[in-house]
């Protein structure tokens, strides 16, 4: 499943600059006002046309063709009000205003909707492409791979990008069903770059390394390289830019092998009870082996039985707070959905997760679920398929 990219309220810019932007808004309206208070005041000797027909003109910089047409008629009712005040109707003055007014007026709506169209077929164009490396970056999920079903889900928190630095992918493997999901430390185009890195050498690793510990360190050795051959600052960019992944392998057995890094454990639900898949010694992220010490690792094995179900995910969805700073219980939401399927079960998480922020992610939101498929039971026992 493919989420549709969720839209925020609100802007998501900074206070500052936001409080700027309405300051910027209400110039226009905020001139006019001065204009009635200069025409309703001894001081209606000053001469207010001019500024009476700036007010379309600044309009359009920051409001749009709606906000450009809503000064004009504002400023036209100023003009009406304050020459029927003044008793100036009939004179060249009045009607030179008016004219000024309504070619200010029309010049500024068609320049206003014109960079409106501009803008909206830019952003149109930016979708596509994101669409498209959204397409490469994080295909989706096959449904069916062996003995698993499985389904996929990815939410970008920042407005109009469709892709950033979460990562995710399931492939079927002579190994088996294998599996990763991981977050980049970081934002922006950086973060897309390391996620790109780390699942390009997954993808390749999979299907020629039997032991699941060397497919980790094939995508922690090509995170490596990159740093190295880009010059991004040596070991202090590793540091700033290390990546918390998990790897998991469904092999034909009931069980599942899964090598954490530094990344939050997996839920498992079997028989209506949620668990979390904690691993039995910690590991750093990628990008930080010098702080893996000790023997070698190997991956850790847990249950996985047919009917149970297996949750993936980024720490966007445990992180995610509501405005009384409540964190988003993940376990009560497999719970409380357990009898769903895949799909709906993806979609009723992407609803919760929005009322749970109003529809405000702070962070993106990558999760994979995978079903242990019934009929695997049933071969393993000698039943029909």
């Amino acid at each position: 499943m493919r989420a549709p990219l969720r839209s925020p309220s609100g802007p998501r810019a900074d206070g500052h600059h936001q409080v700027l932007f309405v300051l910027a808004e209400c110039v226009p309206f905020a001139i006019a006002l001065l204009v009635l208070l200069v025409e309703f005041t001894p001081l209606h000797v000053l001469y207010t046309g001019p500024l009476l027909v700036a007010t379309p003109a600044l309009a359009a910089v920051t409001m749009g063709p709606k906000g450009t047409l809503a000064a004009a008629g504002v400023a036209v009712g100023v003009s009406v009000a304050t020459a029927s005040y003044n008793g100036a109707w009939g004179s060249q003055q009045v009607y030179t205003n008016f004219l000024a007014l309504f070619l200010v007026s029309v010049a500024s709506f068609m320049t206003s909707r014109s960079a409106r169209t501009r803008t909206e077929n830019e952003l149109n164009q930016v979708q596509r492409i994101a669409t498209a490396a959204q397409d490469v970056l994080l295909r989706p999920v096959p449904t069916l791979l062996g003995p698993v079903r499985a389904a996929s889900m990815y939410l970008a928190a920042e407005t109009g990008a469709q892709i950033g630095g979460d990562l995710y992918d399931v492939v079927q493997t002579r190994y088996g069903v294998r599996m990763i999901v991981g977050d980049v430390r970081g934002k922006g185009l950086p973060a897309v770059r390391a996620a790109a890195i780390v699942l390009g050498a997954f993808r390749e690793a999979v299907h020629y390394e039997d032991d699941l510990m060397e497919v980790v360190d094939r995508c922690e050795a090509a995170l490596l390289r990159d740093a190295a051959v880009s010059g991004a600052g040596g070991a202090e960019a590793v540091l700033e830019g290390f990546v918390t992944a998990l790897v998991a392998q469904i092999p034909d057995g009931p069980h599942i092998d899964v090598i954490n890094r530094g990344h939050p454990p997996p839920l498992l639900l079997c028989d209506g009870v949620v668990r979390p898949l904690t691993p039995t010694a910690p590991l750093p992220p990628l990008g930080l082996v010098e702080f893996v010490s000790g023997p070698p690792r190997r991956a850790d094995r847990y249950p996985f039985a047919p009917g149970d179900r297996l949750l993936l995910y980024t720490d966007g969805v445990i992180e995610a707070r509501a405005p009384d700073k409540a964190f988003f219980d993940l376990a009560e939401a497999m719970v409380t959905m357990r009898d769903h399927s895949r799909k709906e079960f993806l979609e009723g998480l992407h609803q919760a997760l929005l009322r749970h922020t109003d529809d405000r992610l702070a962070d993106d939101v990558a999760v994979v679920v995978v079903d242990r498929s019934l009929d695997e039971g049933q071969r393993s026992a000698g039943g029909p398929a």
